[in-house]
């Protein structure tokens, strides 16, 4: 089943209710089953056929869900992209996936236009107000593709370890299940109104807020760019019930002096990176709001277990149990399942997922094991059931909630001939979490303003490091592997 036959399946049930806003801006159900059937006769008649990549490059706006659910109903595959992204990454996305069309925002259109330069993509951009009546001179096609659950349907582009991108394939299975299995872990209803302020670009907003709302008949309402005055504003505008977020959003609106009442919020649900028990307590004790921690990757759709409401299956300071359908194990390195208790890596196994990595079936052997996910997360299980993360992948940052991969900017200080060595690390950070750092061996003369300008312009604004420090040689291991965990200790002091 078309994962957009959700969409019609609300709009026959639910027609003239609500089903997203953004402040004064808003769509019914009905309203956005017809633009997305407009945006599926614009594709055909652009010559898109079904199976084709569309990147979206869109914010957190009404049209982004406008045409992620018009590109699925047209049998195309969407590839979402963060409109912050520079030239040379979208250019490796959309490179990567040999994409027919680029729908981005106006705003962006100038580093759209570099990164699809000589690929052959085409590119159509979004006007507040002009989009609409271009769609409005398209007869709606309100036909929705056959695809089946194994069919992609999203592919969403993450730059490894490695530091080339790779493609996350995700199915109409994949991503119809996770849905549903939120919408009902997390007892969404018609009457919930849920805080869009995750972007919808991301696995975690696009499953548990934009697809998971959809499958409920809810209302989402958005936020293109968080902020947490901007947010609390919002959640008491609009009646908030339910917030999804990351733990930085979860502090920044607790310290913020406008945070005297939440108590219309029914739950909020974390991800992302781990939750500090304390910030957990503060929301119950101070505001009478419950926090549902959550585990997943964009690998598994992106959910793959998290702790239910209290009294139904919750245990603080744990990643949950595994959601339905879901297995999860803890391994060690030749993929025995360990005890309870002991350290290993994460492993899932499930409907959620994912297909694969897009044209790389060297990296998806790697990954995947007869089903299971090899996540790269170290945890351990307790005798319960309860899954407790102890560490992040190996070298990731994890900044405010957003994921920057250090290789990915480890090859742009090497693009500067005055760096001879180059490392990236995250450090500590009192509101982010961790924030961006790296420790460089030059060539020559350079200072850290200059190269810290040099990085900001080729990557996105999260990314560059907001530390440089030199010195004359990094240290390494007898095979010659940079020892990131002692300049992690070094730069935390």
């Amino acid at each position: 089943m078309n994962l957009a036959g959700r969409l019609r399946a609300a709009a026959e049930r639910f027609g003239g209710r609500t089903a997203l806003t953004l402040d004064d801006d808003g769509l019914s159900y009905l309203g956005l089953e017809t633009m997305s059937a407009r945006v599926a006769a614009l594709l055909r008649g652009r010559g898109v056929e079904p199976g084709d990549r569309v990147a979206v490059l869109l914010p957190n706006v009404p049209e982004f869900a406008v045409v992620y659910y018009g590109v699925l109903r047209a049998g195309c595959v969407a590839v979402p992209l963060d409109p912050l992204l520079r030239r040379r990454e979208i250019a490796a996305a959309v490179g990567g996936c040999a994409a027919r069309l680029l729908i981005g925002w106006h705003a962006h259109a100038e580093a759209a236009e570099a990164g699809t330069a000589g690929s052959g993509t085409d590119c159509l951009f979004v006007v507040p107000g002009e989009f609409r009546r271009l769609l409005r001179r398209v007869r709606p096609d309100h036909g929705v593709a056959p695809c089946a659950d194994t069919d992609t349907a999203v592919i969403l582009y993450t730059a490894g370890t490695t530091g080339r991108a790779k493609g996350i394939e995700l199915t109409h299975g994949n991503l119809r299940h996770n849905a549903e299995t939120v919408a009902r872990m997390h007892g969404l209803g018609i009457d919930d109104v849920v805080l869009g302020a995750l972007p919808l670009y991301h696995a975690f907003g696009q499953t548990c807020a934009l697809n998971a709302t959809v499958c409920a008949g809810g209302r989402l309402t958005l936020l293109p760019r968080f902020s947490p005055g901007r947010a609390l504003e919002v959640v008491r505008r609009d009646g908030v019930t339910v917030f999804h977020g990351v733990p930085t959003m979860f502090l920044a609106m607790a310290d913020h002096p406008g945070a005297a009442d939440l108590s219309m919020l029914r739950v909020c649900v974390s991800g992302g990176a781990p939750l500090p028990l304390d910030l957990l307590r503060a929301y119950e004790e101070r505001f009478g709001c419950a926090i549902i921690e959550g585990y997943g990757l964009s690998e598994t759709s992106p959910v793959a277990a998290s702790n239910r409401a209290p009294g139904a299956g919750r245990r603080p300071g744990s990643i949950g149990l595994p959601i339905k359908d879901v297995e999860m194990k803890v391994v060690d390195d030749q993929g025995r399942e360990r005890p309870a208790g002991e350290v290993g890596e994460i492993a899932v196994r499930g409907p959620n997922v994912m297909k694969g990595y897009w044209n790389d079936p060297a990296a998806t052997a790697a990954a995947v094991h007869d089903g299971w996910f090899r996540t790269g997360d170290l945890g351990r299980v307790d005798g319960d059931g309860f899954f407790f993360l102890v560490d992040r992948r190996h070298d990731v940052i994890i900044r405010g909630g957003r994921t920057v991969y250090p290789r990915e900017v480890e090859e742009v200080l090497y693009e500067h001939p005055a760096v001879r060595q180059a490392a990236v690390v995250g450090v500590p950070h009192p509101e982010l979490g961790e924030d961006v750092a790296a420790v460089v061996a030059l060539r020559r003369a350079v200072t850290m303003a200059e190269l810290r300008e040099f990085v900001r312009e080729r990557v996105a604004p999260y990314k560059y490091p907001r530390r440089i420090s030199f010195v004359d040689e990094l240290p390494v291991n007898p095979t010659g592997k940079i020892l990131k965990r002692t300049l992690s200790r070094h730069l935390a002091r």
